[in-house]
Protein backbone atom coordinates (compact mmCIF):
# COMPACT_ATOMS: atom_id res chain seq x y z
CA UNK A 1 0.00 0.00 0.00
CA UNK A 2 1.65 3.71 -0.92
CA UNK A 3 0.40 5.90 1.88
CA UNK A 4 0.92 9.49 2.37
CA UNK A 5 1.87 11.06 5.55
CA UNK A 6 1.02 14.67 6.30
CA UNK A 7 4.08 16.11 8.92
CA UNK A 8 7.00 14.61 10.03
CA UNK A 9 7.03 15.69 13.64
CA UNK A 10 6.69 12.58 15.89
CA UNK A 11 2.87 11.84 15.23
CA UNK A 12 4.23 11.54 11.74
CA UNK A 13 7.48 9.92 11.89
CA UNK A 14 6.00 7.38 14.38
CA UNK A 15 3.01 6.32 12.22
CA UNK A 16 5.34 5.81 9.40
CA UNK A 17 8.19 4.36 10.49
CA UNK A 18 5.62 1.88 12.00
CA UNK A 19 3.81 1.39 8.51
CA UNK A 20 6.65 1.26 6.56
CA UNK A 21 7.79 -1.76 9.10
CA UNK A 22 5.19 -3.59 7.81
CA UNK A 23 5.90 -3.53 4.64
CA UNK A 24 3.92 -0.61 2.69
CA UNK A 25 5.75 2.11 1.12
CA UNK A 26 5.23 5.36 2.96
CA UNK A 27 6.34 9.29 2.22
CA UNK A 28 6.24 11.39 4.66
CA UNK A 29 5.86 15.08 4.21
CA UNK A 30 6.93 18.12 5.98
CA UNK A 31 8.58 21.49 5.23
CA UNK A 32 11.13 21.23 8.10
CA UNK A 33 14.23 20.01 6.77
CA UNK A 34 15.02 18.06 10.25
CA UNK A 35 18.08 18.46 12.75
CA UNK A 36 21.56 19.81 11.76
CA UNK A 37 24.64 17.42 12.56
CA UNK A 38 25.59 19.90 15.09
CA UNK A 39 23.60 23.24 16.49
CA UNK A 40 20.33 24.74 17.65
CA UNK A 41 17.13 23.57 15.45
CA UNK A 42 14.08 25.08 15.50
CA UNK A 43 10.74 24.06 14.00
CA UNK A 44 9.07 26.50 12.37
CA UNK A 45 5.40 27.01 13.20
CA UNK A 46 5.78 24.51 16.43
CA UNK A 47 5.52 26.70 19.24
CA UNK A 48 5.56 24.11 21.92
CA UNK A 49 8.66 22.26 20.29
CA UNK A 50 11.45 24.18 22.69
CA UNK A 51 8.59 24.29 25.12
CA UNK A 52 8.90 21.78 28.50
CA UNK A 53 7.64 18.38 28.01
CA UNK A 54 6.93 15.37 29.62
CA UNK A 55 6.92 11.39 28.37
CA UNK A 56 3.67 9.62 30.29
CA UNK A 57 4.72 5.98 30.04
CA UNK A 58 2.39 5.61 26.78
CA UNK A 59 5.34 6.99 24.48
CA UNK A 60 7.87 4.35 25.38
CA UNK A 61 5.20 1.47 25.52
CA UNK A 62 4.56 2.37 22.14
CA UNK A 63 8.35 2.87 20.97
CA UNK A 64 9.31 -0.36 22.54
CA UNK A 65 6.36 -2.53 21.37
CA UNK A 66 6.50 -0.89 17.58
CA UNK A 67 9.53 0.28 16.67
CA UNK A 68 12.57 -0.76 19.26
CA UNK A 69 15.07 1.13 17.11
CA UNK A 70 13.86 4.65 17.88
CA UNK A 71 13.69 4.10 21.19
CA UNK A 72 17.25 2.91 22.02
CA UNK A 73 17.94 5.79 20.06
CA UNK A 74 16.35 8.18 22.13
CA UNK A 75 17.77 5.94 25.57
CA UNK A 76 21.58 6.38 23.84
CA UNK A 77 21.00 10.39 24.11
CA UNK A 78 20.88 10.44 27.22
CA UNK A 79 16.98 10.58 28.81
CA UNK A 80 16.40 8.91 32.02
CA UNK A 81 13.65 6.23 32.11
CA UNK A 82 11.61 6.00 35.11
CA UNK A 83 10.28 3.15 37.02
CA UNK A 84 6.28 3.19 37.58
CA UNK A 85 6.67 0.62 40.41
CA UNK A 86 5.19 3.30 43.12
CA UNK A 87 2.09 3.57 41.01
CA UNK A 88 1.10 -0.23 41.31
CA UNK A 89 1.67 -0.93 37.64
CA UNK A 90 4.32 -3.47 36.84
CA UNK A 91 5.49 -2.62 33.38
CA UNK A 92 9.27 -1.44 34.31
CA UNK A 93 10.81 1.81 33.72
CA UNK A 94 8.40 3.63 31.43
CA UNK A 95 8.55 7.69 31.99
CA UNK A 96 11.27 9.19 30.30
CA UNK A 97 12.67 12.42 31.43
CA UNK A 98 13.52 13.93 28.23
CA UNK A 99 13.03 17.23 26.43
CA UNK A 100 11.12 16.91 22.89
CA UNK A 101 14.11 18.02 20.32
CA UNK A 102 15.89 15.40 21.92
CA UNK A 103 12.77 12.69 21.69
CA UNK A 104 12.43 14.37 17.76
CA UNK A 105 15.95 13.75 17.18
CA UNK A 106 15.96 10.41 18.09
CA UNK A 107 13.14 9.41 15.93
CA UNK A 108 14.71 11.45 12.74
CA UNK A 109 18.03 9.68 13.21
CA UNK A 110 16.04 5.84 13.39
CA UNK A 111 13.69 7.35 10.72
CA UNK A 112 16.85 7.15 8.06
CA UNK A 113 17.42 3.75 8.41
CA UNK A 114 13.38 2.60 8.15
CA UNK A 115 13.27 0.80 4.69
CA UNK A 116 10.13 1.82 2.57
CA UNK A 117 10.37 5.03 4.55
CA UNK A 118 11.03 8.31 2.67
CA UNK A 119 11.00 11.55 4.10
CA UNK A 120 10.63 14.09 1.93
CA UNK A 121 10.93 18.35 2.15
CA UNK A 122 7.65 19.92 1.13
CA UNK A 123 4.77 22.16 1.51
CA UNK A 124 1.48 20.01 1.03
CA UNK A 125 -0.79 22.33 -0.88
CA UNK A 126 -4.41 20.50 -0.57
CA UNK A 127 -6.00 17.07 -0.60
CA UNK A 128 -6.77 15.46 -3.85
CA UNK A 129 -10.07 14.07 -3.85
CA UNK A 130 -11.61 11.39 -6.72
CA UNK A 131 -14.90 9.45 -6.56
CA UNK A 132 -15.84 10.47 -3.32
CA UNK A 133 -12.37 9.53 -1.63
CA UNK A 134 -9.15 11.10 -1.07
CA UNK A 135 -6.40 9.50 -3.26
CA UNK A 136 -3.54 11.82 -2.24
CA UNK A 137 -2.35 15.61 -2.03
CA UNK A 138 -0.85 17.74 -4.14
CA UNK A 139 2.88 18.99 -2.73
CA UNK A 140 4.43 22.06 -3.95
CA UNK A 141 2.56 21.71 -7.09
CA UNK A 142 2.99 18.34 -7.63
CA UNK A 143 0.38 15.55 -7.07
CA UNK A 144 1.16 12.47 -4.91
CA UNK A 145 -1.29 9.69 -5.34
CA UNK A 146 -1.90 7.57 -2.01
CA UNK A 147 -3.76 4.57 -1.03
CA UNK A 148 -4.16 6.26 2.47
CA UNK A 149 -3.33 9.52 3.45
CA UNK A 150 -2.74 10.25 7.54
CA UNK A 151 -3.02 13.95 8.24
CA UNK A 152 -0.21 14.30 11.03
CA UNK A 153 -0.12 17.91 10.22
CA UNK A 154 -0.49 18.94 14.39
CA UNK A 155 -3.14 21.33 16.05
CA UNK A 156 -3.00 23.83 13.68
CA UNK A 157 -4.30 21.19 10.76
CA UNK A 158 -7.05 22.63 7.67
CA UNK A 159 -6.33 19.37 5.17
CA UNK A 160 -9.37 17.14 6.18
CA UNK A 161 -12.02 19.99 7.23
CA UNK A 162 -12.48 18.30 10.50
CA UNK A 163 -14.47 20.67 13.04
CA UNK A 164 -13.70 20.91 16.93
CA UNK A 165 -16.88 18.82 18.45
CA UNK A 166 -15.27 19.25 22.44
CA UNK A 167 -13.37 22.40 23.79
CA UNK A 168 -11.90 25.49 22.81
CA UNK A 169 -10.04 28.50 24.60
CA UNK A 170 -9.11 27.03 28.14
CA UNK A 171 -8.38 30.76 29.48
CA UNK A 172 -4.93 29.87 30.65
CA UNK A 173 -1.03 31.01 29.58
CA UNK A 174 2.40 30.59 30.34
CA UNK A 175 6.12 31.27 30.49
CA UNK A 176 8.56 28.94 30.31
CA UNK A 177 12.34 28.70 30.77
CA UNK A 178 14.85 25.78 29.97
CA UNK A 179 18.11 25.70 32.66
CA UNK A 180 20.44 22.97 32.81
CA UNK A 181 22.22 21.97 36.18
CA UNK A 182 26.30 22.67 36.51
CA UNK A 183 28.68 19.40 36.71
CA UNK A 184 27.87 17.25 39.73
CA UNK A 185 24.99 19.43 41.30
CA UNK A 186 22.42 17.41 42.47
CA UNK A 187 18.54 17.62 41.40
CA UNK A 188 16.07 19.63 43.54
CA UNK A 189 13.04 19.14 45.47
CA UNK A 190 10.27 17.42 43.12
CA UNK A 191 6.72 16.44 44.14
CA UNK A 192 5.90 13.06 42.05
CA UNK A 193 8.04 10.83 39.30
CA UNK A 194 7.33 13.30 36.46
CA UNK A 195 8.65 16.61 38.25
CA UNK A 196 7.56 19.11 40.73
CA UNK A 197 3.82 20.67 40.49
CA UNK A 198 3.49 23.80 43.30
CA UNK A 199 -0.15 24.86 44.04
CA UNK A 200 -0.61 28.68 44.03
CA UNK A 201 -3.60 31.47 45.06
CA UNK A 202 -3.78 32.87 41.43
CA UNK A 203 -1.08 30.84 39.47
CA UNK A 204 0.47 27.35 39.10
CA UNK A 205 4.38 26.38 38.90
CA UNK A 206 5.73 23.16 37.37
CA UNK A 207 9.35 21.31 36.93
CA UNK A 208 9.85 18.80 34.48
CA UNK A 209 13.25 17.44 34.97
CA UNK A 210 14.92 16.53 31.40
CA UNK A 211 18.09 14.38 30.65
CA UNK A 212 21.42 15.14 31.40
CA UNK A 213 20.52 17.64 33.73
CA UNK A 214 18.34 19.74 31.67
CA UNK A 215 15.06 20.94 32.99
CA UNK A 216 11.97 23.28 32.12
CA UNK A 217 10.20 25.48 34.64
CA UNK A 218 6.69 26.38 33.86
CA UNK A 219 4.19 29.50 35.26
CA UNK A 220 0.69 29.17 34.49
CA UNK A 221 -1.66 32.16 35.01
CA UNK A 222 -5.03 33.26 33.59
CA UNK A 223 -5.09 34.85 30.39
CA UNK A 224 -6.99 37.65 32.32
CA UNK A 225 -4.19 38.42 34.84
CA UNK A 226 -2.21 41.26 32.50
CA UNK A 227 -0.01 41.86 35.56
CA UNK A 228 1.53 38.34 35.25
CA UNK A 229 1.73 38.62 31.87
CA UNK A 230 5.17 40.39 32.96
CA UNK A 231 6.80 37.20 33.51
CA UNK A 232 7.76 37.42 30.41
CA UNK A 233 10.93 39.22 30.83
CA UNK A 234 13.60 37.74 32.00
CA UNK A 235 14.26 39.64 34.95
CA UNK A 236 10.32 38.77 36.33
CA UNK A 237 10.86 35.31 35.37
CA UNK A 238 14.18 35.27 37.08
CA UNK A 239 12.31 37.38 40.51
CA UNK A 240 9.53 34.68 40.62
CA UNK A 241 11.81 31.28 40.91
CA UNK A 242 13.76 33.16 43.67
CA UNK A 243 10.58 34.21 45.44
CA UNK A 244 9.41 30.70 45.05
CA UNK A 245 11.56 28.20 47.23
CA UNK A 246 11.79 24.79 45.30
CA UNK A 247 12.34 26.77 41.64
CA UNK A 248 14.87 28.56 44.02
CA UNK A 249 16.60 25.62 44.59
CA UNK A 250 16.67 24.35 41.50
CA UNK A 251 17.32 27.76 39.37
CA UNK A 252 20.06 29.34 41.99
CA UNK A 253 22.60 30.08 39.32
CA UNK A 254 25.39 28.44 41.14
CA UNK A 255 23.36 25.26 40.68
CA UNK A 256 22.01 25.92 37.08
CA UNK A 257 22.41 27.94 34.11
CA UNK A 258 19.86 29.06 32.05
CA UNK A 259 19.60 27.67 28.73
CA UNK A 260 17.11 29.33 26.41
CA UNK A 261 15.53 32.58 26.98
CA UNK A 262 12.17 32.89 28.48
CA UNK A 263 9.37 31.18 25.85
CA UNK A 264 5.78 32.30 25.83
CA UNK A 265 2.67 29.82 25.15
CA UNK A 266 -0.36 31.37 24.63
CA UNK A 267 -3.91 31.18 22.85
CA UNK A 268 -4.23 27.59 24.67
CA UNK A 269 -6.81 25.33 23.79
CA UNK A 270 -8.20 22.27 24.85
CA UNK A 271 -10.03 20.72 21.77
CA UNK A 272 -11.02 17.54 20.42
CA UNK A 273 -11.72 17.19 17.05
CA UNK A 274 -13.92 14.21 15.11
CA UNK A 275 -12.89 12.50 11.74
CA UNK A 276 -14.41 13.60 8.95
CA UNK A 277 -14.86 10.52 7.48
CA UNK A 278 -13.55 10.94 4.34
CA UNK A 279 -12.87 7.58 2.16
CA UNK A 280 -9.04 7.60 2.15
CA UNK A 281 -8.27 9.86 5.17
CA UNK A 282 -7.40 9.58 8.69
CA UNK A 283 -6.48 11.97 11.07
CA UNK A 284 -3.91 11.60 14.29
CA UNK A 285 -2.58 13.04 17.09
CA UNK A 286 -3.18 16.70 17.65
CA UNK A 287 -4.83 17.25 14.37
CA UNK A 288 -7.86 14.83 16.96
CA UNK A 289 -6.59 16.27 20.44
CA UNK A 290 -4.82 19.36 22.02
CA UNK A 291 -4.68 19.90 25.36
CA UNK A 292 -2.59 22.17 27.63
CA UNK A 293 0.86 21.47 29.38
CA UNK A 294 -1.12 21.43 32.40
CA UNK A 295 -1.30 17.75 33.12
CA UNK A 296 1.39 16.91 29.93
CA UNK A 297 -0.57 14.56 28.20
CA UNK A 298 -0.10 14.99 24.76
CA UNK A 299 2.63 13.12 23.50
CA UNK A 300 0.82 9.98 25.44
CA UNK A 301 -2.34 10.94 23.93
CA UNK A 302 -0.33 10.93 20.35
CA UNK A 303 0.98 7.76 21.17
CA UNK A 304 -2.62 5.91 22.15
CA UNK A 305 -3.88 6.69 19.03
CA UNK A 306 -1.24 5.46 17.03
CA UNK A 307 -1.23 2.03 18.70
CA UNK A 308 -4.92 1.75 17.95
CA UNK A 309 -4.92 2.79 14.54
CA UNK A 310 -2.23 0.07 14.28
CA UNK A 311 -4.47 -1.93 15.79
CA UNK A 312 -7.11 -2.19 13.46
CA UNK A 313 -5.17 -2.24 10.66
CA UNK A 314 -3.28 -5.03 11.71
CA UNK A 315 -6.64 -6.79 12.60
CA UNK A 316 -7.87 -6.29 8.95
CA UNK A 317 -9.42 -2.94 8.70
CA UNK A 318 -9.36 -1.08 5.31
CA UNK A 319 -7.54 1.49 4.83
CA UNK A 320 -10.03 3.64 3.04
CA UNK A 321 -12.55 3.59 5.87
CA UNK A 322 -10.51 3.14 8.62
CA UNK A 323 -10.92 6.50 10.08
CA UNK A 324 -14.65 5.20 11.31
CA UNK A 325 -13.57 2.55 13.19
CA UNK A 326 -10.78 4.88 14.67
CA UNK A 327 -13.20 7.91 15.18
CA UNK A 328 -15.16 5.70 17.27
CA UNK A 329 -12.18 4.03 19.38
CA UNK A 330 -10.92 8.04 19.86
CA UNK A 331 -14.66 9.20 21.03
CA UNK A 332 -14.29 6.77 23.65
CA UNK A 333 -10.75 6.88 24.76
CA UNK A 334 -9.15 9.95 23.45
CA UNK A 335 -12.41 12.36 24.03
CA UNK A 336 -12.64 12.08 27.72
CA UNK A 337 -9.17 12.85 28.68
CA UNK A 338 -9.76 16.08 26.52
CA UNK A 339 -13.24 16.48 28.73
CA UNK A 340 -11.19 16.17 31.87
CA UNK A 341 -8.84 19.01 31.06
CA UNK A 342 -11.68 20.91 30.34
CA UNK A 343 -12.95 20.47 33.38
CA UNK A 344 -10.20 20.65 35.71
CA UNK A 345 -8.66 23.87 33.45
CA UNK A 346 -11.72 25.52 34.20
CA UNK A 347 -11.98 24.95 38.00
CA UNK A 348 -7.99 25.96 38.10
CA UNK A 349 -8.64 29.44 36.53
CA UNK A 350 -11.88 29.52 38.75
CA UNK A 351 -9.98 28.99 41.66
CA UNK A 352 -7.20 31.73 40.78
CA UNK A 353 -9.74 33.94 40.13
CA UNK A 354 -10.93 33.82 44.01
CA UNK A 355 -14.28 31.42 43.29
CA UNK A 356 -14.99 28.86 46.12
CA UNK A 357 -14.73 25.06 45.55
CA UNK A 358 -18.40 24.72 44.65
CA UNK A 359 -19.88 21.03 45.98
CA UNK A 360 -22.96 21.00 44.14
CA UNK A 361 -20.87 20.23 40.49
CA UNK A 362 -19.21 16.54 40.07
CA UNK A 363 -15.58 16.90 41.58
CA UNK A 364 -12.42 17.21 38.43
CA UNK A 365 -9.97 14.77 38.44
CA UNK A 366 -7.43 17.17 40.41
CA UNK A 367 -9.80 17.65 42.95
CA UNK A 368 -10.45 14.15 43.72
CA UNK A 369 -6.46 13.07 43.40
CA UNK A 370 -5.56 16.33 46.26
CA UNK A 371 -8.31 14.43 48.56
CA UNK A 372 -5.89 11.57 48.27
CA UNK A 373 -4.06 13.39 51.25
CA UNK A 374 -7.01 13.09 53.76
CA UNK A 375 -8.75 9.57 52.66
CA UNK A 376 -5.91 7.26 51.54
CA UNK A 377 -8.73 5.03 49.81
CA UNK A 378 -8.35 7.19 47.05
CA UNK A 379 -4.96 6.47 45.76
CA UNK A 380 -5.84 3.10 44.39
CA UNK A 381 -7.69 4.84 41.48
CA UNK A 382 -5.08 7.77 41.74
CA UNK A 383 -2.67 5.81 40.43
CA UNK A 384 -4.06 3.92 37.46
CA UNK A 385 -5.34 7.36 36.34
CA UNK A 386 -1.81 9.62 36.78
CA UNK A 387 -0.88 6.49 34.64
CA UNK A 388 -3.05 7.21 31.91
CA UNK A 389 -4.01 3.94 32.48
CA UNK A 390 -6.97 4.03 33.50
CA UNK A 391 -9.81 6.70 31.88
CA UNK A 392 -10.72 9.68 33.69
CA UNK A 393 -14.10 7.93 34.79
CA UNK A 394 -12.20 5.41 36.80
CA UNK A 395 -12.60 7.96 39.33
CA UNK A 396 -16.06 7.64 39.73
CA UNK A 397 -15.81 5.39 42.66
CA UNK A 398 -13.45 7.47 44.65
CA UNK A 399 -15.58 10.91 44.29
CA UNK A 400 -18.01 10.60 47.23
CA UNK A 401 -15.30 9.68 49.40
CA UNK A 402 -13.61 13.14 48.36
CA UNK A 403 -16.39 14.90 48.43
CA UNK A 404 -16.85 13.97 52.06
CA UNK A 405 -13.54 15.51 52.87
CA UNK A 406 -14.35 18.63 51.37
CA UNK A 407 -17.54 18.49 53.13
CA UNK A 408 -15.43 18.97 56.25
CA UNK A 409 -14.45 22.02 55.03
CA UNK A 410 -11.06 20.61 54.57
CA UNK A 411 -9.16 22.43 51.04
CA UNK A 412 -5.79 21.60 49.52
CA UNK A 413 -2.83 23.26 50.93
CA UNK A 414 -1.06 26.23 48.56
CA UNK A 415 2.56 25.14 48.12
CA UNK A 416 5.35 27.41 49.67
CA UNK A 417 5.79 30.83 48.10
CA UNK A 418 4.26 34.01 47.03
CA UNK A 419 0.17 34.57 46.46
CA UNK A 420 -0.77 36.08 43.22
CA UNK A 421 -0.40 39.65 44.67
CA UNK A 422 2.80 39.36 45.89
CA UNK A 423 3.81 37.47 42.91
CA UNK A 424 2.40 40.63 41.29
CA UNK A 425 4.85 42.61 43.43
CA UNK A 426 7.70 40.62 42.56
CA UNK A 427 7.31 41.35 39.57
CA UNK A 428 7.01 44.86 39.56
CA UNK A 429 9.72 45.24 42.09
CA UNK A 430 12.10 43.31 39.50
CA UNK A 431 11.23 45.31 35.89
CA UNK A 432 11.61 48.65 38.29
CA UNK A 433 15.07 47.67 38.85
CA UNK A 434 15.84 45.94 35.50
Amino acid sequence: MDILVIGSGPTGLTVGATLARRGHRVTAVDRDRGPRAAGDWRRRGVMQFAHAHNFRPQVSWLLQAQWPEAFGAWCSLGPEPVDLGPLGLDAGPVVVHSRRVTYERALRTAAADVPGLTLRVGHVDRLVEAGGRVVGAVVDGTRHEADLTVDASGRASRLDGSLATLGGDCGMAYVDRCFRLRPGVEPGPVTNLIGWFGRFDGYQALLFPQETGHFSVVLIRPTADAALKQLRHESAFEAACRAIPALSEWTDPRRARPESGVLVGGALRNVYRSQRMLPGLVAVGDAVSTTTPTAGRGVAMVSMQIGALLTLLDAGADPTTVAEPFGGWCDQYIAPWVADHIATDDAAVERWQGAELDLTRPLTSAAIHAAGDIDPRIHAYVGPFMAMAALPQSLEPAEPWARAVYETGWRPASSEGPSRDELVAVVEGALAAA
